[in-house]
């Protein structure tokens, strides 16, 4: 079994993998600050009430945007796990080449996302992540990844909101009834939710267009993709797993071989 990690800017994500098989999925919020033994005894303890002991791991794999929890998290899995976690970065075996003008600019979730979607659906792909941030990734048919959108995801919008207008709420973000709104909270909704259906087809639109690629493959993943891969003929496939199995699989194209 081997344990993945995805840390992004708001959570965690966690998942056990036996061979090509999720076992379990777990999220922890990014935002709090822990040591090493919070982490450590918080994941033990997750994995336990999954019936996984953390010792049975014989490996695991972490892609982060957010260096500060890093030491605490690599520490953690060092001595709860006894497993030495690879890190995606720079030298990692990927197969992915990426063409863009400042490779090391790219981030390691992004990466991991391109690997995924590129070994699952092939090539050529535009993979969204529907994040903290609202990614859109083109990956060619030679597996070059030739181009990224990078826009504000719909919890930062719907925070940019209440926080910055005085007599807005803070909202939960789903699809109202109509977009003829007619009160407050459902006018939010209908702004974030539609806006972002209509930001993904244009955006979709114009990277086929510039491209030349007009039969490219739109594939979604992130927490809110599912609420818009519903509304909009613009993604082919949502993968909810989507960054977990491209863990797995760079887990996979960088292990040692046993001797």
């Amino acid at each position: 079994m081997i344990l993945v990690i995805d840390v992004g800017n708001t959570n965690m994500a966690l998942g056990v993998y036996e061979k090509e098989s999720l076992l379990a999925t777990f999220r922890i919020m990014t935002k709090m600050p822990r040591t090493s033994d919070e982490y450590g005894v918080l994941i033990t303890q997750i994995l336990l009430n999954r019936g996984i002991e953390a010792t049975d791991l014989e490996g695991s794999i972490v892609a982060s945007v957010v260096p500060d929890v890093m030491h605490s998290l690599m520490g953690a899995l060092v001595r709860y796990t006894k497993t030495r976690p690879m890190s995606v970065g720079p030298g990692m075996k990927t197969g992915i080449r990426i063409v863009t003008e400042d490779p090391r600019a790219i981030g390691a979730d992004r990466i991991v996302d391109a690997v995924a979607a590129y070994e699952k659906y092939g090539g050529p792909v535009l993979v969204l992540d529907f994040g903290t941030a609202t990614t859109y990734d083109l990956i060619t048919e030679k597996g070059e990844f030739a181009a990224g959108i990078t826009a504000p995801g719909m919890g930062i919008s719907s925070e940019a909101l209440w926080t910055q207008a005085a007599k807005l709420p803070k909202i939960e973000i789903r699809k109202p009834k109509s977009i003829l709104a007619q009160e407050t909270i459902s006018s939010m909704q209908a702004g974030l939710v539609y806006g972002q259906i209509g930001q993904t087809e244009y955006i979709v639109r114009k990277v086929k267009e510039e491209s030349g690629l007009d039969r490219l493959k739109v594939v979604a993943t992130g927490g809110l993709g599912r609420l818009i891969a519903q509304e909009t003929e613009a993604i082919d496939i949502y993968d909810s797993h989507l960054t977990m199995e491209g863990l797995r699989i760079l887990y996979e194209k960088n292990r040692k071989p046993a001797i």
